[in-house]
């Protein structure tokens, strides 16, 4: 669940941000020449499953900079002062645009730092999931908070891209028909992924599965499928928590623990120790999108057979 942050005082927020700034110029400002010196666009996402979007889409046309690395938590990274280096001279920014944690914190500071670049909502056009809506028999749910997993369905994935490749075309008109090519081709690819997981899931008959952290909910609902999670609003769980899941895993017969590598997995192995099953890792800030969700189906067929 994401956790949304009180809002910043006038004052404290662009006094932060002017000293944030004041240290990579510090910092920087004497060091070697950029590595970005092809005069190519420089674009910045927010995590990297973006950044896999971003190259199928524009290939070495341009710079790319993700602000989320792969092994870090977008619910509570701070970005280091050199990714604000190179965000000063980016001219466009792709937020997932869905309630990441990461762009609650920080986007009004990134666009602070550099007000020209171009800002694209990677999520506009995709209907948001309310946690109310995702866990209704959940005791700790509150509203209004959506789920920011927006990626972790295909045809969501489809709609990313697709703005994406607008907002390239936008900042770079000269490669546009290069740009929309690209898009073309790997939509076909996204949508055969679709189609191939639409039809092995269509034949499952236990369709619940279980998961450390809440990132398969778009997921789910695209698929028909039940999710059952152990970590709620980014807090690990209780005693009585585990039990509550280990009897709900019993029920649904489940064997198998999905984890990110993001995230300790201990309390993943007690459930899987408990319901006599295993530990899966699945990342879902996974760059290579296609091949990510191919292996979550691969497992998800053999557990729900």
């Amino acid at each position: 669940m994401v956790k949304i942050f009180g809002t910043l005082k006038t004052r404290g927020f662009f006094a932060s941000t002017i000293l944030l700034f004041l240290l990579t110029t510090i910092i920087f400002g004497g060091c070697a020449k950029s590595k970005y010196q092809d005069n190519k666009p420089i674009v910045v996402v927010s995590i990297v499953p973006q950044l896999g979007f971003v190259k199928n889409i524009a290939g070495t046309h341009i710079n790319t900079n993700v602000m989320v690395p792969s092994n870090a938590d977008p619910h509570s990274y701070e970005p280091k002062p050199s990714q604000m280096k190179v965000l000063s001279k980016a001219k466009i920014y792709f937020k997932v645009g869905s309630g990441l944690e990461f762009e609650l914190a920080w986007m009004n500071r990134l666009i602070a730092i550099n007000p020209s670049m171009n800002i694209i909502d990677c999520a506009k056009g995709i209907k948001l999931i309310d946690f109310r809506e995702e866990h209704p028999d959940h005791e700790n749910a509150h509203g209004p908070g959506k789920d920011p997993h927006i990626w972790m369905s295909p045809p969501n994935a489809i709609t990313m891209v697709n703005n994406i490749t607008a907002g390239l075309i936008q900042v770079d008109p000269e490669n546009g028909s290069y740009y929309e090519e690209n898009r073309k081709r790997y939509v076909q690819n996204l949508a055969e992924l679709d189609k191939n997981i639409r039809g092995k899931l269509s034949k499952a008959n236990n369709r619940a599965f279980l998961v450390y952290h809440p990132s398969y909910g778009y997921f789910a609902q695209e698929y028909n499928l039940t999710m059952l999670t152990i970590e709620e609003e980014g807090k690990e769980p209780t005693a009585s928590d585990l039990a509550i899941i280990t009897k709900k895993a019993q029920e649904n017969n489940i064997k198998v623990v999905f984890a990110s590598p993001q995230f300790n997995p201990q309390s993943a192995r007690v459930l899987a120790k408990a319901i006599k099953g295993k530990v899966i890792l699945i990342d879902p800030l996974a760059q290579d999108y296609i091949a990510n969700m191919q292996f979550l189906l691969n497992e998800l067929v053999q557990i729900m057979e």
